[in-house]
């Protein structure tokens, strides 16, 4: 087993890497809308009119150090849904599994992100599981007596839930979205590039997911770069983000134009541990962090000069930096790694900027960019905010469907029909706007 393991490895013949974990297994081929095979030729369709929505969307990068999360682990403050609510949630980790060999050669851990997963549903969903706890009450009663009975996880409603969940090695991504998105979401598929031992294992990388909304191709793109804080180790980082929009290729779908490559998407974010340093003297670094000067930092930051000046990311971009170095941490600790005097041996690592998340592409607008407190790993977690501007465009068959769907009874619930006249009131406009 393990040869036949190592070879696919090499030959860069992942095991499974176009599968992806989804709650709608069952419905994949409604979701991915691919035609039949008597169907030779798309219908034209009958354009009504064409329109732009906007979509919130929440993405966070972390790297978890190899530590798996217990059980009672609150990751509640990395989506901050009390205080922002968004549509689509996309969740990057590093280092879900320690980076041994037998985790890089051997087959994917997917206990830790079943696990990790199991955190984001109760976190995305803790709102409504609240709501609904009392009228289930008697279901839980229920579950403890049966023997073969159904799981109440299954029978409470989620606002929230997975369109795709993929690992590779240490690195994972998860998405999320509201469940009144998800009839819109189409063509997701996954592609996965490994770039660290012999250029192609999984301990480093990138595992790119992408699907369409609406008429919007989106991609996302959860990397773990080379590391290394000796001048000219960023060259590495770059050779590495080379590889991944070279390699990165989506599988084709029969009779679908799609994109296959990372940068042929209307838009693309890219989240990660990317490892770019901060390229000054250690002690200055620590001392204009003390300080709290981050421009001073930025200034010196290997991708900030990148995004500037280089040719990698051409055309790319990056909010503006107000939080502090998210990396190097002692675990559990607001304390810097190497800046206690009576720890002796241990390496010193200077504080930077290793967790981003920049993006590239019309139509995508960054409200938030800042930092969580969690303190589980030597890394601190980094989370954005955006809006998406996607297309729509209603055609006459999504004209009829339009009004079979739950949102038209959403909205024709804002009519009261009056019983002494039977004429309808409208509470609010007098006019429907789809």
């Amino acid at each position: 087993m393990w040869p036949r393991l190592v070879a696919n490895k090499f030959l860069r013949k992942t095991l499974g890497s176009n599968n992806f974990v989804t709650d709608f297994p069952g419905n994949i081929e409604g979701i991915l809308e691919i035609p039949s095979s008597d169907q030779t030729s798309p219908r034209p369709k009958t354009i009504f009119n064409h329109r732009n929505d906007v979509h919130k969307v929440f993405v966070s990068t972390w790297n978890v150090g190899g530590i798996a999360p217990h059980d009672d682990l609150n990751i509640e403050d990395l989506f901050d849904t009390c205080n922002n609510s968004c549509d689509i949630y996309v969740i990057g980790f590093q280092e879900i599994v320690p980076l041994r060999a037998s985790n890089v050669l051997g087959s994917e851990k997917s206990k830790i992100s079943m696990k990790w997963n199991s955190l984001i549903r109760e976190a995305l969903n803790k709102k409504i599981h609240s709501r609904e706890h009392d009228q289930y009450n008697h279901l839980q009663e229920s579950a403890k007596n049966a023997k073969n009975g159904k799981s109440i996880e299954s029978s409470i409603p989620q606002d929230y839930q997975c369109i795709i969940s993929k690992q590779m090695v240490g690195i994972m991504i998860s998405v999320w979205v509201r469940n009144n998105l998800r009839p819109f979401i189409k063509h997701p598929s996954v592609s996965c590039v490994g770039c660290g031992i012999m250029s192609c294992l999984g301990n480093k990388g990138a595992v790119s997911v992408r699907f369409q909304l609406h008429g919007t191709n989106l991609c996302f793109v959860c990397c773990h770069l080379a590391s290394g804080g000796r001048e000219g180790d960023e060259k590495y980082r770059n050779s590495d983000v080379a590889e991944i929009f070279s390699r990165t290729s989506f599988p084709r779908r029969p009779l679908l134009d799609l994109p296959r490559k990372i940068l042929d998407h209307d838009q693309v974010i890219f989240l990660g541990d990317l490892n770019y340093r901060i390229s000054l003297p250690e002690g200055t670094t620590r001392l204009l962090t003390n300080r709290g000067e981050w421009n001073a930092l930025q200034e010196n930051d290997q991708l900030r000069m990148e995004l500037r000046d280089g040719q990698i990311f051409q055309g790319w971009q990056e909010g503006i930096i107000k939080f502090a170095p998210t990396y190097k941490y002692y675990p559990n600790s607001d304390s810097y790694y190497g800046c206690l005097e009576d720890i002796k041996g241990e390496k010193r690592r200077a504080p930077a900027w290793c967790d981003r998340v920049i993006w590239y592409g019309k139509g995508l607008k960054q409200h938030k960019y800042y930092r969580s407190e969690l303190k589980l790993s030597d890394h601190r977690p980094v989370k954005a905010i955006f809006t998406a501007e996607v297309g729509v465009t209603q055609t006459l068959k999504g004209f009829q469907s339009f009004f079979r769907s739950d949102r038209f009874e959403r909205i024709t619930s804002h009519f009261e029909l009056s019983a002494s006249t039977d004429d309808i009131l409208c509470k609010g406009r007098s006019s429907l706007q789809m």
